[in-house]
């Protein structure tokens, strides 16, 4: 026969829980980068001035007139006459070295002492 038995509890062995107080929040420690992350840090910030370099330091580079040619005049090689000297003539309180780079560029010559007697050579016009 079976039994049935009313306001029976149950009183086996449970687990308990215990509860205890959390400590407040500590605040966290200051951030310390890895070599790895100040190796990326740097990567990055010179990744952003190349970028700005090129995309700002390049307009610096070009001249006011690209693509212009220079303003020049026809002079013929006279006697004892030397690049120098051209050089000097046409540009007589500026830089002669670049003056006469100017004049071999201008007329492709191989070097400054490839000028032939009474050939006519561009010279540029310095105001």
């Amino acid at each position: 026969m079976s039994s049935i038995a009313f306001g029976h509890h149950d009183h086996s062995a449970r687990p308990v829980r215990h509860l205890r107080a959390v400590a407040a929040a500590k605040p966290a420690p200051h951030v310390r980068l890895t070599r790895r992350g100040r190796v990326v840090v740097l990567v990055a910030a010179v990744a952003v001035v190349a970028l700005l370099v090129v995309m700002f330091g390049s307009s610096s580079f070009a001249g006011d007139q690209a693509g212009t040619a220079p303003e020049t005049t026809s002079v013929r090689v006279l006697p004892g006459q030397t690049l120098w000297q051209i050089a000097a003539d046409a540009n007589p309180n500026g830089d002669i070295r670049k003056t006469v780079d100017e004049i071999v560029r201008l007329n492709s010559l191989p070097n400054a002492s490839a000028l032939q007697l009474g050939s006519e050579i561009a010279v540029p016009v310095y105001k």
